[in-house]
């Protein structure tokens, strides 16, 4: 079986464009995600961490220039303006915001995988994975929302299991408090610093029989899953 290339988000209200666009990057060996509201672009954007983004500008829920800010605020993924809005204004904008690309409606698909492709150059894929994960001597399961030690076992609440796999899919880097915040809770609490230190801090509490393995906080910035 061939490697997928990387994980491409899709945000369009338009049925069409997922029609279209899912079997030709799957064709490419693209795996895609799929959204059609913007906070579901940035939900999937902070919980899945896809490769690179497509993004129209004129979704139901907000503007697409607000979905970049968003975006910008927690991912660096490559960001490709995907829309009918013709006018220089409108890319200006998109490309001082912070977006790497912008490809006008109709789409050529030719042109927007190799602009995919000039995206992608520099980055690798990021592997995701329902499956359980090990992390030192804790074994995580997404699934059953089971965290497995030498000794027992602990089940996890349902966001106590969102923020542990979100942490271990990155493990050593520093997650911002608005990429964890959006992805576990959703955009609109993506500034409630109370639930995450309530959530961290029981999470603490859980790892404590394993020293090897610690959730640290960089000040200021996020938070970390490291192994010492």
């Amino acid at each position: 079986m061939t490697a997928s290339l990387g994980t491409i988000l899709v945000v369009d209200d338009e049925p069409r464009i997922h029609r279209v666009l899912t079997p030709s990057l799957a064709a490419s060996g693209y795996n895609s995600l799929h959204a059609e509201r913007g906070e579901e672009a940035l939900r999937l954007a902070a919980l899945r961490s896809p490769n690179a983004i497509l993004l129209d500008l004129g979704l139901p829920d907000m503007d697409g220039h607000e979905v970049l800010r968003k975006l910008r605020e927690f991912t660096s993924a490559p960001v490709i303006i995907i829309s009918g809005r013709t006018r220089e204004s409108e890319k200006i904008k998109a490309l001082d915001a912070g977006a790497n690309d912008y490809v006008e409606k109709p789409l050529q698909l030719g042109e927007l995988l190799a602009r995919i492709r000039a995206a992608l150059r520099v980055r690798k894929p990021v592997a995701e994975t329902g499956q359980p994960m090990t992390v030192g001597t804790l074994t995580i399961d997404p699934v059953t929302q089971y965290l497995m030690m030498p000794d027992k076992k602990i089940r996890l609440t349902k966001h106590e299991n969102a923020l542990l796999v979100l942490l271990a899919r990155h493990r050593g880097r520093v997650l911002s408090h608005s990429q964890i915040l959006t992805a576990i809770w959703g955009p609109a609490h993506a500034k409630d610093m109370m639930y995450l230190r309530v959530y961290i801090g029981r999470l603490r509490r859980k790892l404590e029989a394993q020293p090897a393995i610690s959730i640290i906080t960089q000040p200021g910035v996020g938070y970390a899953l490291v192994e010492s």
